[in-house]
C-alpha cells in the first residue's frame, strides 16, 4: 500500500508542480475546473455569516478556495475562458432542433476558425454560476455570467415557462426519460439544473427546439485521468483533485454531510470537504445508465454503495454537493444533488427516470418533521429524499 501511494504522488508531482513554488497551476490541468461563484454562505434555511473551521455548516462551497472563473471578451463575438481554455459564442440563435443545430455548425465551420462543435454536457456545465436565483419557474437572476454572455430567458408570450431557456449539449442519455422518451443533456441556465431533454415533443411526436452555445478549443477538456491509490483515495491527474474511493454508506441531511467530510482521514489526509456540484459532476461517466448498464455513471474504480427506492427496487443514491441553490420561497434551503443511478419521479402511477444518470438537480437540505412516507416535488415530482449520500474530496495541491 506505501509504495503504490509513493508512486501515485511522484506521479502527482510531475503533473501538478510548476516551476515556480510548486502550486498547481490551472493552466497546467486539462480539466480544470472553475468554482460556482458561491462567495455567500448558507445554513439549513438561508444566508450566514461565513462559518469558521469547527462550526456548523463549515466546508461549503464559500468556504473553499474554488477557482475564480476568469472570461476574456475577444471583442468577435467569442468569449475565452482562462480556466477551461474553451472558446465560447457570446451569442446563441434561436432555438432549433438538433438536426437544425448540426446543419448551423456545418455552416460556421466554412469559415475560420473550423473547428467549433456542439459542447458536451461538462462543457457546458463549466459555465453555470450558482450565485444566480430562480423561484420556480420564474427567473430572478440568471445562472450564467450575464456580463460576457447573452442568455435568453423562455418567451411567456407564446406560452413558454422563463425557465424554458435550456441549453443542449452534444451529450445524449443512453436510457429513456419518463419511460418512453429517448432525450438529449442539457444545462438550464435559468435554474441551474442538468437533465436530459427529449428530442421530440412526447405531444406529437416533433423535433424539440432547444437552446444551443458553440464551443472550441481544449479537445482534452472532460476527459478523466484516474489513479487508485490503494489507500482508499483515487487521484484524477486531469483535475487536481483527489477523491474517496468509498462513499459515507449512509444517507445523511446536508448539515451532518459536510460534518462528515470534515472529519474524514482517509489515506491519512485530514482536508477532506464536500466537493462542489461542478467538482461532483466532473466524474460522472455519461456513456453509461443506471437504467441500461445497471452500474453506477462513474469510473468502476469507485465503489458506491446501493439503495432501495420506494418500490423496492435496488437503485444508487443521490449524492450531495457543497452547493446551495437559491429556489422557491426560502432561497438557500436547498442543495445541489448528483444522480449516479435512477432521476427518480413519480409522474405517473410508477417511479420512471425522469432525468437521466448524471443529472444535476436539488434536495430540501433537512426533512419535513411532518413529511411520513415517500415525497414527490415539482412538475414531474422528483423524488425527494434528503438523506442523501457523499463522496469526499481534497486538492492535490494548493490552488
Amino acid at each position: 500500500m506505501f509504495r503504490l501511494k509513493a508512486i501515485a504522488l511522484i506521479v502527482a508531482s510531475l503533473f501538478l508542480n510548476s516551476s515556480s513554488g510548486g502550486d498547481i497551476k490551472y493552466q497546467n490541468l486539462s480539466f480544470a475546473i472553475p468554482g460556482t461563484g458561491q462567495i455567500v454562505a448558507y445554513d439549513s434555511n438561508g444566508p450566514i455569516q461565513l462559518p469558521e473551521t469547527g462550526d456548523d455548516f463549515f466546508g461549503q462551497d464559500a468556504n473553499n478556495k474554488l477557482k475564480p472563473t476568469n472570461y476574456v471578451d475577444n471583442g468577435n463575438g467569442t468569449v475565452l475562458d482562462v480556466v477551461t481554455r474553451l472558446t465560447w459564442m457570446k451569442k446563441m440563435q434561436a432555438k432549433m432542433t438538433l438536426a437544425e443545430a448540426q446543419v448551423a455548425l456545418k455552416e460556421l465551420n466554412k469559415k475560420v476558425p473550423s473547428d467549433w462543435r456542439i459542447p458536451s454536457v461538462t462543457e457546458l456545465y463549466s459555465l453555470i454560476l450558482y450565485s444566480g436565483q430562480v423561484f420556480g419557474d420564474k427567473s430572478v437572476k440568471l445562472f450564467i455570467d450575464t456580463r460576457y454572455f447573452e442568455q435568453p430567458i423562455g418567451d411567456v408570450q407564446i406560452g413558454e415557462r422563463e425557465i424554458d431557456a435550456q441549453v443542449w449539449s452534444s451529450t445524449p442519455f443512453n436510457g429513456i426519460t419518463m419511460g418512453r422518451d429517448r432525450s438529449q443533456f442539457g444545462v438550464n441556465f435559468v435554474d441551474g439544473r442538468i437533465k436530459a431533454y427529449p428530442l421530440n415533443d412526447p405531444r406529437n411526436g416533433s423535433p424539440n427546439r432547444m437552446f444551443f452555445r458553440f464551443v472550441r478549443g481544449n479537445p482534452e477538456y472532460g476527459k478523466n485521468k484516474f489513479i487508485d491509490n490503494g489507500d482508499g483515495t483515487i487521484s484524477d491527474y486531469a483535475t487536481g483533485l483527489m477523491w474517496q474511493k468509498s462513499d459515507s454508506r449512509k444517507g445523511q441531511n446536508w448539515k451532518d454531510a459536510l460534518a462528515y467530510c470534515r472529519r474524514q482521514t482517509t489515506g491519512g489526509f485530514h482536508d477532506w470537504r464536500m466537493p462542489s456540484a461542478k467538482e461532483l459532476q466532473s466524474i460522472v461517466d455519461y456513456s453509461v445508465s443506471y437504467q441500461v448498464d445497471a452500474r453506477p455513471a462513474a469510473s468502476p474504480l469507485f465503489d458506491f454503495t446501493k439503495t432501495t427506492r420506494p418500490d423496492m427496487k435496488s437503485d444508487i443514491p443521490f449524492f450531495w454537493t457543497g452547493t446551495t441553490l437559491l429556489d422557491g420561497p426560502i432561497p438557500g434551503n436547498m442543495a445541489i444533488y448528483v444522480v449516479f443511478g435512477t432521476a427518480l419521479a413519480k409522474p405517473f402511477s410508477m417511479l420512471v427516470d425522469a432525468h437521466g444518470s448524471g443529472a444535476v438537480r436539488a434536495d430540501p437540505k433537512i426533512q419535513n418533521s411532518n413529511d411520513i412516507g415517500p415525497v414527490y416535488f415539482g412538475p414531474q415530482r422528483d423524488l425527494q429524499v434528503v438523506l442523501n449520500f457523499v463522496r469526499c474530496v481534497r486538492t492535490m495541491s494548493p490552488r
